[in-house]
């Protein structure tokens, strides 16, 4: 399997909220490629290059992860804490963008490292605008170090 290098790691195991976020994404030309999975264990396997994978092992990580946290398999608390415990991912942006408002979600997420947590809107325009400001602000505005697109 030949795997593209990723502007964007979505992890959403909603399809409806995958199309959705990546149709917001491509229609303000925010990214080049979007790779999105399904559930934690692919995030986790696409991050450090293992599996299907494993041909990643040389390319640039991802500028952005855009991480839900009710997932499948690996949750995205889970991913979280392997992303920031890793010395060449933790300082990679993830934003939670998720349907949980629970509080004790935003307190461990902000707790392990996160960059941003953003509940998703359930009006259709609400979710696309929130998503095509994700994007503006972490692909166009943020600068991030000098150093950090280092390969997985």
């Amino acid at each position: 399997m030949t795997v593209e290098p990723a502007d964007i790691l979505l992890v959403e195991d909603s399809p409806e909220d995958r199309e959705l976020t990546i149709r917001a994404l491509t229609k303000r030309r925010l990214v080049n490629n979007i790779v999105a999975v399904e559930d934690g264990a692919e995030a986790l396997d696409f991050l450090f290059a293992r599996g299907k994978y494993a041909d990643r092992a040389n390319m640039e990580r991802p500028r952005l992860v855009l991480l839900d946290l009710k997932l499948p398999r690996v949750d995205g608390i889970e991913v979280l804490r392997q992303i920031r415990g890793d010395p060449k991912l933790h300082t990679m942006p993830v934003v939670a963008l998720t349907s949980s408002s629970e509080q004790r979600d935003i307190v461990n997420t902000y707790d392990l490292g996160v960059n941003s947590f953003i509940t998703k809107p359930v009006e259709f325009e609400d979710f696309q605008r929130a998503v095509e400001e994700i994007g503006l602000y972490w692909m166009i505005l943020n600068r991030p170090p000098v150093g950090s697109g280092t390969a997985t």
